[in-house]
């Protein structure tokens, strides 16, 4: 595969130029994800120490291939639901460990409850044991199927915690009910990122019931037909990854940050027909648009309010759809060769 844009790192580092974060150490669960791969090349651009722990259960080592061998990155495979004892002095926990693409909960729903449960809880005792700071990678999920739209962190959610979606939406509720338990018994530094639809080069498109944008890409180039359940009318707001990043690095890093949970998206909602055209424009595919049944329990619209993300951490995405699509697609087009 090709690498990811050099910009793209820059751009992030950008954003991020009022963060000092040389010669500190971070420690990376999920690290060799498409996220979090991502966080991980942010973190050594600004001169961080990184350990990316990762089980490489869906993450890949290609993500991580070129942080490899160079100083200040250090790779751990490691289940995160199993303990772990770092031999550096920790000053920032980012919890990112845990299968999310809707294509998996049906298939490793324990994997995916225990990643967000137990696995937190160790991270959380991590950050404990040496002082750090945590930043947990919670989800819009956490919302259900909202009844206010656009999402503010406020919504307490409406979900069915039966439903198919629930080993990853209940258990990140689970982890950040943890997350606060920390912070109030403990005094931690801990603060939740709740990520909204993100998309970008080193995401997986994972067949038909995979995520929309990189399923939608990977079918276009190869004419293939496009995937769209229901009529399509559903809504998404798609958050291209380095803004993503951004976000993410700027609440874990922000004095007054602490304690907070923030939305971490974009704000510009989409339907997802529409998505699915635009990618068979940007792409020139002759491929035909194909309609399944609705998932059950997919959510209606998803859209965050991020006034406090605005207020709170200077941050606000800066990567237009078309503009991330572009750059995502070719991606993909070198991937496919």
């Amino acid at each position: 595969m090709v690498s990811c844009p050099d910009n793209d790192i820059i751009n992030i580092g950008e954003y991020l130029r009022d963060i000092d974060l040389a010669g500190k150490t971070v420690l990376v669960t999920g690290g060799a994800g498409f996220l979090g791969s991502w966080v991980c090349d942010a973190l050594m651009y600004k001169g961080a120490r990184v350990l990316c722990v990762d089980n490489l259960s869906s993450g890949a080592e290609e993500n991580i291939a070129h942080l490899r061998g160079k100083d200040g990155f250090q790779f751990i495979k490691h289940d995160i639901t199993q303990p772990l004892q770092p031999d550096l002095k920790l000053d920032l926990v980012i919890h990112m460990a845990s299968r999310a693409s809707p294509f998996e909960f049906e298939r490793f729903p324990e994997e995916i409850i225990q990643a967000n449960t137990q696995g937190t809880l160790i991270a959380l005792g991590i950050a404990r044991e040496f002082g750090a700071t945590f930043l947990f990678a919670s989800s819009s999920e956490v919302y259900g199927d909202p009844s206010l739209v656009p999402t503010p962190e406020s919504f307490a959610g409406n979900i069915d915690p039966t439903k198919m979606r629930s080993c990853y939406s209940v258990s990140k509720r689970c982890g950040e009910a943890y997350v606060a338990a920390f912070r109030r018994q403990y005094g931690l530094d801990a603060r939740v990122a709740r990520i909204f639809n993100t998309y970008g080069p080193r995401m997986r498109a994972d067949g038909i019931y995979g995520r929309a944008v990189p399923r939608f890409i990977s079918q276009a180039l190869r004419g293939n037909d496009i995937t769209v359940f229901g009529q399509g009318r559903q809504t998404r707001s798609f958050c291209y990854v380095t803004d993503q990043v951004a976000g993410l690095l700027r609440l874990a890093t922000s004095p007054g940050a602490e304690g907070e949970v923030v939305n971490i998206g974009n704000d510009t909602e989409i339907t997802i027909l529409e998505t699915a055209e635009m990618i068979k424009r940007l792409t020139g595919s002759q491929s035909q648009l194909a309609f399944y049944p609705l998932p059950e329990d997919d959510p209606i619209r998803r859209c965050p309010d991020i006034g406090k993300a605005r207020r709170l951490l200077g941050w606000e995405p800066r990567v237009g759809l078309e503009e991330g699509l572009r750059k995502t697609i070719a991606w993909f087009d070198g991937a496919v060769q």
